[in-house]
């Protein structure tokens, strides 16, 4: 009778605790002395949170990161964008990009919802099997290491020089120290790729990097404050160049030459490899919408920044690159202070922004090659290796051929195009969850045709011009 009172007891007691932890289930296990334990099934929100990165990402988080992904390389080639399109056309294209990648990811995000895969690869491969995986596949690797490659060479001509039209560009490194063999660019670049990249790389998760996406960000805010800056001193000084608010068909410019510069934003707002792992970090998957939209509100304000303020500073004279007209402001003190700050800042986004984008290249070379094996964050040996062997061709490639950028730069304007417009408008228009509305697939045309002709005048213009 006692026992049974005890059982009881037990049982209402188990009752009470599973009553009052309605979200975890209990299994009651006798004990030696006759007592019940309470063991849990399943684990609390805490170490699930340790064992799987659904739940570490917050919004903040994935916009840092976003935003980092935009804005990379690409950033000091605004000005030249906006001076050939004029500041009114510039703005109105950067936004309609945006309108239309905002657009774009939609698609994805709804078709990820409604599918069983958690990639892009996979997305692709239910709609169009293992051909459709594969060229996302390639795609993402050639997009990505080249920027990486680019990453790397610009890093190297930022501290270390290069040499172009038989002229010598000194480095910061070597303005400081002169010319030594440890500031080479092979030593340099080693020593940036093992201290600051190979650390940030060796996280496993996304959501990891998010204080040095945010640091990257800053920099850019960095580069817009000098910039507003010198165009104010220069506007009170009465030296600021004269801007087009439209494009000078009369002199310079073609209709050719305004299809040149959708490449270019596009590349800029070119974020899609990266939306499935921020995505699937977040605690709620459905806030990835809401980040979208916050970081693309920021890139505008930052790209618009940046080519508005890099036009007002050197009207006609600005270079495809920013920086080289930085370098050349340099008959001063002041002015040497100012273009080593704004180089060396420039220099350091790089190598913030390189781990956001070696994070999409490793995860697709490792679906790629290892289909079958679990979650690479999970298998500490191979995300190990294969992120040394990916780091080591980064480098290896970057100081063999410095001079690789023209091969990726029409490459990238094919890829990049590919993953941000075509693949999500195909796969809208095969619909295979049977999802789409009319207005989607006539959306999803659009883009597809708009993003096929650019892209082809665009390589046909840059091809005459280089021919």
């Amino acid at each position: 009778m006692l026992q049974s009172s005890k059982r009881n007891g037990v049982t209402l007691q188990g009752k009470l605790l599973r009553s009052q932890l309605p979200f975890k289930k209990y299994n009651m296990k006798e004990t030696e002395t006759g007592s019940s334990d309470l063991t849990p099934l399943l684990a609390d929100a805490d170490s699930l949170e340790n064992q799987s990165p659904r739940g570490l990402a917050s919004v903040s988080g994935a916009v840092f990161n976003i935003c980092t992904t935009m804005v990379g390389a690409g950033i000091m080639s605004i000005p030249a964008t906006v001076k050939v399109l004029g500041i009114i056309p510039g703005f109105a294209v950067m936004f309609m990009i945006a309108v239309l990648v905002d657009i774009t990811v939609e698609f994805l995000l709804r078709y990820t919802q409604s599918g069983k895969s958690t990639t892009y690869a996979g997305l692709m491969a239910e709609s169009f099997g293992s051909l459709g995986s594969l060229a996302v596949q390639i795609c993402v690797m050639v997009t990505n290491l080249g920027c990486l490659i680019i990453y790397l060479i610009i890093i190297g001509d930022v501290l270390c020089g290069n040499e172009s039209g038989g002229t010598l560009h000194l480095g910061v490194l070597q303005e400081w120290f002169g010319i030594q063999w440890w500031n080479s660019r092979a030593y340099v670049i080693l020593f940036v790729v093992l201290f600051v990249m190979l650390p940030l790389v060796l996280l496993p998760h996304m959501n990891s990097l998010r204080h040095s996406s945010a640091i990257s960000i800053l920099l850019a805010v960095v580069f817009i404050a000098i910039s507003l800056a010198m165009a104010i001193y220069a506007f009170w000084k009465g030296k600021t160049q004269n801007m087009r608010l439209l494009p000078d068909f009369a002199n310079q410019v073609s209709i050719f030459d305004l299809f040149t510069t959708v490449p270019v934003l596009v590349t800029g707002f070119g974020f899609h490899v990266n939306i499935h792992p921020i995505r699937s970090e977040l605690s709620r998957p459905s806030d990835m919408s809401y980040a979208v939209r916050i970081s693309l509100a920021v890139c505008i304000a930052i790209y618009f920044s940046i080519g508005f303020f890099g036009y007002m500073l050197f009207g006609e004279s600005i270079m495809s690159d920013i920086l080289v007209n930085f370098d050349q402001n340099s008959d001063s003190a002041i002015g040497q202070l100012v273009n080593n700050t704004v180089r060396l800042s420039y220099a350091m986004h790089l190598a913030l922004v390189f781990p956001v984008i070696n994070f999409s290249l490793r995860t697709n070379i490792d679906e790629l090659l290892f289909a079958n094996k679990p979650v690479l964050a999970k298998d500490k040996s191979r995300f190990t290796i294969l992120t040394c062997l990916l780091l080591a061709l980064t480098y290896t490639i970057a100081i063999v051929i410095p001079n690789i950028w023209y091969f990726f730069q029409f490459l990238g304007s094919t890829t990049v195009v590919c993953l941000s417009f075509i693949f999500p408008g195909a796969i809208v228009l095969r619909d295979v969850h049977g999802i789409s509305r009319r207005k989607d697939k006539v959306m999803a045309i659009l883009v597809i045709i708009m993003a096929i002709l650019t892209s082809m005048i665009a390589i046909a213009t840059n091809l005459w011009t280089v021919g």
